[in-house]
């Protein structure tokens, strides 16, 4: 879950996880949050934060297709979102294979080409893709992956 950022001299807050809500005025009565609109966080007066949606395939074919901010990695979208399959046992260091995925063939060239490190790490994966196989946490997300599709292995190990 994301945590909550105060802004004591503005009296806002930000909340950014699964669901973000920007809340403009936090005195009683002064009115409901807004929510945030599609593609956009608000996070300051005049401040936005780019979302990209991005859809998880578990094994057995459910989708989670989610909003993740730029910035942020494809396995903390996943983790943040408490999307199944994606384990990340190292929480992002690319020290172990679990947050292992394959990318959807229209979207491996977009990607850009793997890392030595994380060509290494794909060697312990479970049945590793020549092509389509990324680790979770060295997949940055920007704008341009908006609409991005990944698919979970039977298993990580």
């Amino acid at each position: 879950m994301g945590s909550d950022h105060h802004c004591r001299n503005s009296g806002r807050i930000l909340r950014i996880g699964p669901i973000a809500t920007v809340t403009k005025n936090l005195q009683l009565g002064a009115g409901q949050p807004e929510e945030a609109t599609l593609g956009n966080v608000q996070l300051l007066q005049g401040m936005t934060r780019r979302m990209a949606k991005i859809t998880y395939v578990e094994f057995g074919g459910t989708e989670h297709t989610v909003e993740v901010a730029s910035g942020l990695t494809v396995m903390e979208g996943a983790r943040d979102n408490n999307i199944p399959g994606i384990e990340a046992d190292c929480g992002g260091a690319c020290a172990c294979s679990t947050c292992h995925v394959y990318v959807d063939a229209d979207w491996v060239e977009k990607l850009g080409a793997r890392d030595d490190m994380e060509e290494d790490m794909l060697d312990f994966a479970y049945e590793p893709d020549p092509t389509r196989s990324r680790l979770t946490c060295q997949i940055k997300v920007t704008d341009a992956l908006d609409g991005l599709k990944v698919f979970m292995p039977e298993k990580q190990i």
